[in-house]
């Protein structure tokens, strides 16, 4: 798989951007990775360091959309931005997947008016990776779609469906309605219309979710607009940062926090490890009719490489195409649960 990334995008590009490159297709033989971007800061920043030759190429592009700019003006006006540049890419079919951790509005902007959304979506959606007391899940909107209808919910559940059981092997995920409270009429007009329409459908359906649930692992998905989403991802980030600093501070502070420590050290790395948004590497954008991977600004060489590792999954699993089938199915009505496919009840 041939992924092309904006190597110019995130707070720290290009170094870590061409080291996650390098990481990626280190540990990944069937990964290639074409850095897009500034031709010779890349080359650069390639100069002594070991890597496959073979499996790394450059694509130069002159411009850089910053993370402060209006993506619909950077469309029009950066004609060669490394953004726009990586997503044609994928258009002329040069590259199988775009992954970038810079403008998320102009990679979204690129995406749907270069790449276009699948037949039957009529919004795509963020699909954003959070832990669990059981594992994980997935939010649904994070952020893409501030203003939504029911019927943009009911399709987020099914694109976060199909993900969440084909990238994660969840056999039947659980789709839950984040919301204010567990009884169906709780809500406001929006959440209320989208539980009558996700309970007529086949997808399985576990009814509202509150916020004080969502990590408990009881939904595998947790359906919302891109607003709450991307507010409740936001904070969600936040506040595991936060405890993260307070367990540090405790522990070195007191004589014996140090002493708790060493008892201590290998659960604090494991709650580290898992309220880490690097260990997810991206969110896919779904619904849009090639795979897009929207990364973290601050992503570390780390999340770059798991991020570009996601999207080799993301075509290996044909998951574009599986999202796609269970949109036509929901026009056709023939298909049903367990094959991959999704009914919605007429």
């Amino acid at each position: 798989m041939r992924i092309a990334l904006d190597a110019m995008g995130g707070d720290y590009a290009p170094a870590v951007t061409v080291e996650g490159a390098i990481e990626a297709v280190s540990e990944s033989k069937d990964l290639s990775v074409i850095l897009v971007g500034n031709e010779a800061d890349l080359i650069n920043e390639l100069k002594g360091k070991d890597y496959p030759a073979s499996l790394i190429s450059i694509k130069h592009a002159s411009q850089v959309v910053e993370m402060g700019e209006s993506p619909v003006t950077a469309l029009r006006r950066k004609k060669d931005s490394s953004i726009k540049v990586a997503v044609e890419l994928v258009k002329a079919g040069e590259a199988d997947a775009m992954v970038s951790a810079g403008n998320s509005g102009m990679v979204m902007a690129a995406a749907l008016f270069i790449l276009g959304k699948l037949q039957g979506v009529e919004r795509p959606a963020i699909a954003a990776v959070m832990p669990t007391l059981k594992g994980l899940f997935v939010l649904i909107d994070a952020g893409a779609n501030v203003d939504c209808k029911a019927s943009h919910l009911l399709q987020f559940a099914i694109m976060g469906n199909a993900y969440a059981r084909t990238i994660f092997n969840i056999d039947i995920p659980k789709i839950g309605l984040l919301g204010i409270g567990e009884e169906d009429a709780k809500g406001n007009e929006l959440t209320k219309e989208a539980f009558k329409l996700l309970k007529e459908s086949n997808i399985n359906f576990i009814g509202n979710v509150e916020g004080k649930d969502v990590f408990t692992g009881n939904a595998d998905v947790v359906v919302c607009d891109g607003f709450v989403g991307n507010i409740a991802l936001k904070i969600s980030e936040g506040l595991a940062e936060a405890i993260a600093k307070m367990l540090k501070r405790e522990i070195s502070e007191k004589t014996t926090g140090r002493i708790s420590y060493l008892f201590l050290k290998g659960a604090l790395k494991n709650f580290k490890k898992k309220t880490d948004y690097s260990e997810y590497g991206g969110a896919p954008l779904l619904g849009i009719s090639m795979p897009c991977i929207i990364s973290h600004g601050r992503s570390t060489a780390k999340a770059i490489k798991n991020a570009v590792q996601l999207a080799g999954e993301f075509c290996k699993k044909r998951v574009v195409d599986i999202i796609s089938r269970e949109f036509s199915a929901e026009t056709s009505g023939s298909a049903t649960r367990g094959e991959g496919r999704v009914v919605i009840k007429k």
